[in-house]
């Protein structure tokens, strides 16, 4: 990670870390860096998520570019590959995400996406930041006729969902569904999604006011969608994050799907259609150990990563292979997108039960889930330097994997995307597991708070 970029753009709490200021000065930079100097006029897709601040930073980034002689088109309220798609339909030179994903409304980030749909490999994000923060070239201000220009991308949703439609063969007509849009982008484009692919679905915190973004709903918060598919019926709930990148699901008894079980089941479906490059699979270091069991049992080969849809697309790109994701829902289909997409995701896993006519319950006993515990520990910011450096950190960790091991693992990082540091232990015994991930997270909350 840089001195702004995570693993997933700039983030941080509207007004306080990501500041107006902050996001006119990336988009000065993002121009300067990412233009085709070819053309006298670089252009930019610009999408935002639904948070209050999505507004502001939309404006001041906006302003930036076009500060620097880039043109702007506006996409609105839209999912992060929505901009990813959109880049190059519209034959722009980046394209621009105003969102925090799955955090809560008070923050926000700063996603930026190349002229090819792929977000920035670390080269560019560090040409940004040295102009940000070493002021190693001057923002070439322009004047007059040269003044970038902004222009409203009315169709940018109806491209975006006829993208979507066009990656599956059939209707889904005869599948009833809920839809979580975790009151986010989603809420855009899920109603008209599934609705003209013939599905039955409900839709479900469709209603944002800027503050409720995620709260108690969406991909991190599965109770609300489990308890409604139960109590009405239904066959499967299907639940999105704020930006609609991740996609997690429910069975029609209230149970969670998550990445790892979606990525089991489509992988094994794509290799036995001939779809699956090099009869292998990316994940991260995060995937839970039945899922690469369950590789090894179908004779898939499981490449990991470290964690972050990112570095998993990279490893996707430099060996050719066409599928990967996160437990998290981030799920990546290299023939039809340049990142992770939640509703690319939720459909191509509804066709597949659709075609071999089973439900999601059904499909997902494919693969078993060892028992896992994660913690996450609030720490300070130098707590979050500090952590790889830390001898009783160290040793605990140390000691958690010495306990579980070999029918278990742990795995303690730092979070790009927040001031936490997340506390894993997986195995077979869940009070074993259960005590070493608190041991380790008490240790980590005394060392690094």
């Amino acid at each position: 990670m840089g001195r702004l970029f995570g693993t997933d753009g700039v983030r941080g709490v509207a007004n306080e870390k990501l500041t107006c200021e902050l996001a006119l000065e990336i988009g000065r930079a993002a121009a300067m860096v990412l233009s085709d100097n070819s053309r006298r006029r670089p252009i930019f897709v610009v999408g935002s998520d639904t948070r209050i601040s999505s507004g502001m930073l939309t404006g001041a980034l906006t302003a930036g570019l076009c500060s620097v002689g880039a043109d702007v088109y506006q996409l609105g309220v839209v999912p992060t590959p929505a901009v990813a798609y959109l880049v190059g339909k519209y034959k722009a030179d980046a394209g621009v995400m105003i969102s925090a994903s799955h955090n809560s409304f008070e923050f926000n980030g700063i996603k930026i996406f190349s002229g090819d749909g792929f977000k920035l490999p670390d080269d560019l994000e560090n040409q940004i930041e040295a102009i940000l923060l070493d002021h190693a070239v001057a923002p070439n201000l322009t004047l007059g006729n040269d003044v970038g220009m902004v222009q409203d991308k009315p169709a940018a949703i109806k491209d975006y969902i006829d993208h979507l439609k066009s990656t599956v063969p059939m209707s889904l007509e005869g599948m009833r569904l809920a839809v979580d849009c975790a009151n986010g982008s989603s809420a855009m484009t899920a109603r008209r999604l599934f609705s003209e692919l013939g599905a039955e679905a409900d839709i479900l915190f469709d209603t944002p006011d800027g503050k409720n973004i995620n709260d108690g709903c969406g991909s991190t918060h599965l109770e609300a969608l489990s308890e409604y598919v139960k109590a009405h019926g239904l066959d499967i709930g299907i639940a999105f994050d704020g930006d609609a990148d991740r996609c997690l699901a429910v069975d029609g008894d209230g149970n969670v799907v998550d990445g790892d079980f979606i990525m089991a089941i489509l992988s094994l479906d794509m290799r036995n259609r001939g779809k699956l490059e090099k009869n292998t699979v990316v994940g991260t270091i995060m995937a839970n150990m039945g899922f690469a069991r369950f590789c090894e049992e179908n004779g898939l080969r499981f490449v990991t990563t470290k964690v972050g849809d990112r570095y998993v697309l990279e490893e996707m790109l430099l060996n050719e292979y066409s599928f990967g994701g996160e437990q998290s829902g981030h799920v990546i289909f290299r023939d039809f997108a340049t990142t992770g997409d939640g509703q690319l995701t939720a459909i191509q896993l509804l066709c597949h039960l659709k075609r071999e006519g089973i439900t999601l319950k059904e499909a997902a006993k494919l693969m078993t889930h060892y028992p896992q515990v994660m913690i996450n520990v609030k720490v300070s910011p130098d707590g979050k330097r500090r952590f790889y450096i830390d001898s009783e950190v160290k040793a605990a960790v140390e000691w958690g994997k010495h306990e579980l091991g070999k029918d278990g693992r742990v795995v303690v990082r730092v979070s790009g995307t927040e001031p936490l540091i997340r506390v894993m232990a997986e195995g077979l015994d869940e009070q074993k597991i259960d005590g070493v991930a608190g041991h380790i997270a008490d240790v980590v909350r005394e060392r690094l708070a």
